[in-house]
C-alpha cells in the first residue's frame, strides 16, 4: 500500500485495538460462523459446476471445499487473487483426467451470479446519497480508487491490453487450438443447461449469499455500527467495488476508504475506523485459519508455499509429458 493508505490503515488498527473491550464477541463469532457457512455453500455450488463439466469422473466435494477455502484464505493476505492459482492446482489434481483449461474456465461460472447480485446492490448503494460517485474516488485515501478515478483512460487501456494479451496467450500457447477451446467450453458446460444451472448453482449461491448477508449484519453489530438491511447492503456494495480492484489483499485499502465514507453519518469516526479494519482482520484471520486447516487435513500440505511449489512441479511434469507424446507422434505423422 502507498504511504497514505498505510497511515489510514494503521490509524484504523489503533482504533480497533483501543475498542476491543467494546466488541460484542458473541455477535463476532456468529458473524464468522455465518461467513464460514457462506464459503461452504459456495463450494457446493462450485462442486456442481465441476460435476457438470466432468460427468464421467468421481471426485469428492471435501477436496473441492478444501481447494475453495484454501484459495479464499490465501487471497485474503495476497493481492491480485494469487490464491486462484493455488485453487487451479488443487482442483485439477482432485478430479481425475481433468485439464487446466477446463478448470480455469469453470471459475467464471460463479461470476454470473455475482454480477446479477452486484448490479442491484450497487444501484441501491449509489441511490442512498452516502456512496461517493466514481469521479469522487480520487479524493479518497485509497491508491486503487484514486488511480482509477484520475486515470480512467489509462485504466481502460490497461484492462483492454490485458484482455487481448490473455486471448493471444491462449491462442499461441495452446498446441491444439480447437482442443484447447473445447476444454475451455467444457468448464462452463452447466451454463448451457439453464434449468440445471439455476437449480444447482444460482439458487445454491443465493442461499450462500443470505449467510454472507447475515455475517455482515452480525459484524456490524459486533463493532457497534449497527446491523440493518440498509447497512449490510452498503457494505456489500463496498465489497463489490473492492472485488473489482484486487490490488491489495482482499481489497483492504478500497474497503476501508469506502466504509469510512459511507458510514460517516452513522457512527463516530473511531467506531467506523475500528469496524472497517476490524471486520477485515476478523474475516482474513478466520479465512486464513480455515484455509490452512483445509490444506493440512484435506491435502496433507503443511504450508501455502508447499502447495505453490507442488503446483509448479505438477505443471512442469504435465508439459514435459505432453512434449514427449508429441515427439513420439511426429515421426508417425510424417510417415
Amino acid at each position: 500500500m502507498p504511504f497514505a493508505d498505510l497511515s489510514s490503515f494503521w490509524a484504523g488498527v489503533e482504533s480497533f485495538f483501543s475498542s476491543l473491550a467494546d466488541v460484542r464477541w458473541v455477535a463476532l463469532l456468529c458473524g464468522l460462523a455465518c461467513f464460514g457457512t457462506y464459503l461452504t455453500i459456495r463450494s457446493r455450488a462450485y462442486f456442481h459446476v465441476l460435476r457438470a463439466a466432468d460427468p464421467g469422473e468421481r471426485f469428492q466435494w471435501r477436496r473441492i471445499w478444501g481447494a475453495y477455502v484454501a484459495a479464499y484464505g490465501f487471497n485474503s493476505v495476497v493481492p491480485a487473487r494469487g490464491g486462484d492459482i493455488m485453487k487451479l492446482f488443487l482442483v485439477k489434481t482432485s478430479i481425475p483426467n481433468s485439464t487446466y483449461p477446463a478448470v480455469a474456465s469453470s471459475f467464471t461460472v460463479e461470476a454470473v451470479f455475482d454480477l446479477t447480485i452486484a448490479i442491484p446492490v450497487l444501484a441501491y448503494a449509489f441511490s442512498q446519497g452516502v456512496f461517493p460517485k466514481p469521479p469522487d474516488f480520487a479524493s479518497l485515501d485509497a491508491f486503487d480508487l484514486s488511480f482509477v478515478a484520475t486515470h480512467p483512460q489509462l485504466t481502460l487501456f490497461l484492462l483492454t491490453a490485458f484482455a487481448i494479451a490473455v486471448l493471444v496467450a491462449f491462442a499461441v500457447l495452446s498446441r491444439r487450438v480447437k482442443a484447447f477451446w473445447a476444454r475451455v467450453k467444457q468448464g462452463v458446460t452447466i451454463l448451457f443447461d439453464r434449468e440445471r444451472y439455476v437449480r444447482e448453482v444460482w439458487l445454491v449461491q443465493f442461499l450462500g449469499w443470505l449467510f454472507r448477508f447475515a455475517a455482515f449484519w452480525f459484524l456490524l453489530d459486533a463493532f457497534g455500527v449497527g446491523g440493518s438491511v440498509s447497512n449490510v447492503l452498503l457494505v456489500l456494495g463496498v465489497n463489490a467495488i473492492a472485488s473489482m480492484l484486487p490490488f491489495t489483499p482482499g481489497g483492504a485499502g478500497v474497503q476501508q476508504a469506502l466504509l469510512v465514507k459511507v458510514f460517516a453519518g452513522t457512527a463516530t469516526g473511531a467506531t467506523i475506523a475500528a469496524y472497517s479494519v476490524g471486520q477485515q482482520i476478523a474475516i482474513a484471520s478466520f479465512s486464513i485459519a480455515l484455509g490452512f486447516a483445509a490444506l493440512v487435513f484435506v491435502f496433507r500440505f503443511r504450508s501455502f508455499k508447499a502447495v505453490i511449489a507442488a503446483g509448479r512441479e505438477h505443471r512442469a511434469a504435465e508439459e514435459a509429458a505432453a512434449g514427449s507424446t508429441e515427439a513420439r507422434s511426429a515421426p508417425r505423422a510424417r510417415a
